[in-house]
């Protein structure tokens, strides 16, 4: 994070509040995992790095804890990056199951063709990255496919719910390209690699219990495939050993 990155998004937005960038750029980077998980966040340093005052730094923290990215932690100052673990990442998909399941049975009744063309092409972008474990060409095709059908659905609260989810389900995805090892083999590649076909199929074929069970299929095969991982009592423990890159 430095001065020059700043001026790239100014340059892209140049009528843009500061503090709207500086959010931008801590939560691009956050996204990542440029910052750490459980990373406390020194605004000072921030401040300087990017060579502004506190202000819209606080701001822009404040904005992050707002949607779950930033904390503040019991008996400690400061700000500190929202940590990742198994718990969490099963609370946040078991929300997603109750959303999508539902999504993807309107879906199968209200879905227009082009939304399900398109849905039907990710999919078919998806089968093909599974194998690879290619995890920037996963991240391209599975959370698109997600979220178009959940916007396809019709039902506005339903949209709007999954968009409260939507910050953090981008977090754990983009622990993706951090742990998962092309050169590996995940187990739970051969059920995931299907999966997303046999929705749309469900969907074309205007069956929303066959959608909606083919959806609750999905997300627990993607807990066990993101969550699939060398240390097997956490796989986020890659996050902690790593040195601290505190801002």
């Amino acid at each position: 994070m430095n001065r020059e990155k700043l001026e790239s998004y100014l340059e892209k937005n140049p009528f843009a509040k500061l503090s709207d960038v500086v959010t931008q750029i801590l939560y691009d980077e956050i996204v990542v995992l440029d910052v750490p998980p459980a990373s406390k966040l020194n605004i000072n340093q921030i401040a300087t790095d990017l060579g502004i005052s506190r202000t819209p730094v606080v701001e822009a923290i404040n904005r992050l804890q707002a949607i779950g990215f930033v904390e503040q932690r019991p008996r400690s100052s400061g700000f500190y990056v929202t940590d990742m673990n198994m718990r969490d990442m099963i609370d946040l998909y078991n929300a997603r199951t109750a959303i999508e399941c539902e999504a993807a049975a309107l879906c199968a009744e209200n879905a227009s063709t082009d939304a399900v063309s398109q849905l039907d092409n990710l999919a078919a972008e998806f089968k093909k990255a599974v194998p690879r474990l290619d995890g920037i060409r996963l991240k391209e095709t599975d959370m698109p496919f997600h979220k178009l059908l959940v916007e396809s659905c019709g039902n506005k609260y339903l949209i709007r719910s999954y968009n409260e989810l939507l910050p953090n389900l981008k977090m754990y995805q983009g622990s993706w390209t951090k742990f998962i090892n092309p050169g590996s083999t995940n187990p739970w590649s051969s059920q995931v690699v299907h999966q997303h076909v046999a929705i749309v199929s469900a969907i074309k074929l205007h069956i929303p219990a066959l959608a909606r069970q083919c959806m609750a299929d999905h997300i627990q095969s993607s807990l066990n495939f993101v969550a699939y991982s060398d240390d097997k009592n956490d796989p986020f423990a890659i996050f902690k050993r790593a040195p601290d890159k505190s801002r």
